[in-house]
């Protein structure tokens, strides 16, 4: 909102003996061309004045600090634009000068045109003197403008004294509502006006005109600075104005982004980032190390866990929409971990941690120790991390049922815990179980000791798509994502494995793949990065085999007829329907979106 056309302001700061003006009202629009983020608005109202279709009521609506009351302001002065010489015959949305009303106008000072703030004058006398003043003329402008603000506060008696006046008003009168509450007009009204909503403005928008602001003010402020400001506007023009001018006065200087931070009371994002990475890992203590590390520099626990919720949110839009990760309203670290995120954590995995995220807010909101309460929400996001949805632990007890021999009694592995222990048989469980329910949380059976010469052998792995599919089995989502598409396999070899990796890969990810292996097969592992070029990722060969299949199937001649009949359609998934074997079941997807064995997913 640039102060183009407006008068020149005599309050500017830094004028000895002159009160300071907030941002807010001295960069409040003054003309059309001033309005941000309002085009339909503008559009309707030119081709409104350009076509003499001009009604006799409008109704502004949107949350506050979009501009309503500006707009309304506008309106007015466009209506009764005149400049001196006369050359102005009619209303016009071109209003390159001050005219001879404009400036009493914008300082709500004109006689012809009347603000009411219907939240102080709800009652019908108030109407009644509206009612009754509508009939005389305009004394000097073209119009008689009625300017009524949050007019969803008058009475329901008011609103009905007002529709015979707002149905069919003098010709020199025009009526303009602003409310932020357009479910609360009854439609007796509404059916009289024409309503316009006001769009909360883009963030990147905003960050635009905040910057433009700030040169004028001849204030250093970095981007990222002016993304929180814009961000926690929430589409705000006002709110963005007056967090600026705070952060102006906060900063006594640039203005830092960790002093806006600070000033808003807001976590910071790369902590935040890293916080998700270890609740992603599974990694309680590492989860619980960050928290405590930004409550005790003074963050909110509801502001981490709500900061929390937009980083996974964000991740989200990015793993649809790709091209979200390009807004600038975000830093740069977190359109690039995000993007990383997206491409290793499956949709049900997100959804999920929002959802636990969102119960969790209204659980320490109410809690009595906020700081105890978010804790225990990161351990139960941090523990189902390695948990299965609820389709694949039925497939796992389906299996379970299938394999597991009882060495007395004839019940079923998975109904043996629920029997007392003192008369509980011994269970032989089968190797798979315990990687089906996220390690060591299961309520253990009462057995007799094992024979030490009876152990399970070290787990034998052959290729490094088994080693893909045990990270999937494992539940370790972050380690399946950066195998299948952040290393090139170079050379395998039972306990050693050689990788080339892609320019993205993290670099610390390599340490700790050796004791994961070692964890998992019972084997001493060794992780070499190699500088060969190595063979392409498993992702990389999956999405070729993918579009491989479409193209096949394009050339179908089935296919093409049915393209021919639809256009724009296209092929976006091939699928053969065929009965699930068990071994697809064993190497099914455990949090990816595409098959822990580097198959290539199309079931083809």
């Amino acid at each position: 909102m640039t102060d183009a056309g407006a008068p020149p302001n005599p309050d500017s700061a830094g004028q000895a003996g002159t009160p300071y003006r907030v941002l807010a009202r001295k960069y409040r629009p003054s003309s059309f061309d001033d309005l941000i983020g309002q085009e339909a608005v503008v559009r309707t109202v030119s081709n409104a004045f350009e076509t003499g279709r001009i009604p006799q009521a409008w109704i502004l609506t949107g949350v506050r600090g979009v501009g309503k009351t500006t707009t309304a302001r506008i309106l007015a002065r466009a209506l009764n634009y005149e400049m001196p010489d006369g050359s102005v015959k009619g209303p016009t949305i071109h209003m390159p000068t001050l005219g001879v009303h404009c400036q009493a106008i914008m300082e709500s000072r004109h006689m012809d045109v009347l603000e009411m703030d219907a939240a102080s004058h709800t009652g019908v006398d108030d109407v009644r003197q509206i009612n009754d003043s509508v009939r005389y003329a305009p004394a000097s402008a073209r119009y008689k403008v009625y300017i009524i603000d949050e007019v969803h506060m008058l009475s329901t008696a008011a609103f009905n004294a007002f529709l015979k006046t707002l149905e069919e008003p003098p010709e020199h009168a025009k009526f303009v509502f602003a409310t932020t509450e357009i479910r609360k007009v009854p439609v007796t009204v509404l059916s009289r006006c024409q309503r316009f909503d006001l769009r909360r403005v883009e963030a990147d928008v905003l960050m635009k005109h905040l910057a433009s602001i700030a040169a004028k003010e001849n204030v250093e402020i970095e981007p990222e600075a002016l993304g929180i400001i814009a961000r926690a506007a929430e589409g705000s023009v006002r709110d963005s104005l007056s967090l600026l001018d705070q952060a102006i006065a906060h900063a006594a200087g640039a203005v830092k982004a960790d002093a806006v931070r600070q000033m808003l009371g807001l976590a910071d994002r790369t902590r935040v980032i890293d916080l998700f990475d270890s609740l992603a890992r599974g990694d309680i203590a590492s989860a619980f190390k960050e928290f405590r590390d930004q409550y005790d520099v003074g963050a909110d626990p509801i502001v981490v866990l709500s900061d929390l919720a937009e980083f996974v949110n964000f991740v989200t839009r990015v793993k649809i929409v790709p091209a979200t990760a390009d807004n600038v309203a975000y830093g740069e670290t977190e359109r690039v971990r995000a993007r990383d995120f997206a491409s290793k954590i499956s949709m049900r995995v997100l959804s999920r941690m929002w959802q636990m995220l969102l119960k969790g807010i209204t659980e320490v909101q109410a809690a009595t120790r906020p700081a105890a309460a978010a804790e225990m929400v990161l351990v139960r996001i941090a523990y189902v991390a390695d948990l299965p949805t609820p389709d694949e632990a039925i497939r796992m007890l389906e299996q379970n049922d299938g394999g597991a021999s009882v060495v007395s009694g004839g019940s079923a592995a998975r109904s043996a815990p629920a029997a007392p222990v003192a008369s509980a048989p011994p269970v032989r469980m089968p190797t798979s179980s315990p990687s089906s329910f996220g390690g060591g949380a299961r309520p253990q059976m009462a057995a007799p000791a094992a024979d030490p010469q009876a152990a399970a052998p070290a787990l034998r792995i052959a290729s490094f798509t088994q080693l893909v599919a045990l990270a999937g089995q494992k539940r370790d989502l972050m380690t399946k994502g950066a195998l299948e598409g952040d290393m090139r396999l170079v050379r395998f070899e039972e306990g050693r494995l050689e990788v080339a990796l892609e320019p993205n890969a993290s670099k610390t990810m390599i340490s700790e793949l050796a004791r994961k292996f070692e964890l998992w097969t019972g084997r001493r592992w060794t992780v070499i990065v190699s500088n060969e070029q190595g063979q392409p990722t498993l992702r990389s060969v999956n999405q070729a085999a993918k579009q491989e299949h479409a193209r096949t199937a394009e050339a179908d001649p089935r296919v093409r007829e049915v393209l021919s009949r639809f256009p724009g359609a296209k092929v976006v998934e091939v699928r053969k329907l065929a009965p699930e074997t068990p071994e697809s079941n064993i190497n099914a997807d455990y949090g990816s979106d595409d098959p822990p064995d580097g198959s290539d997913g199309d079931d083809l």
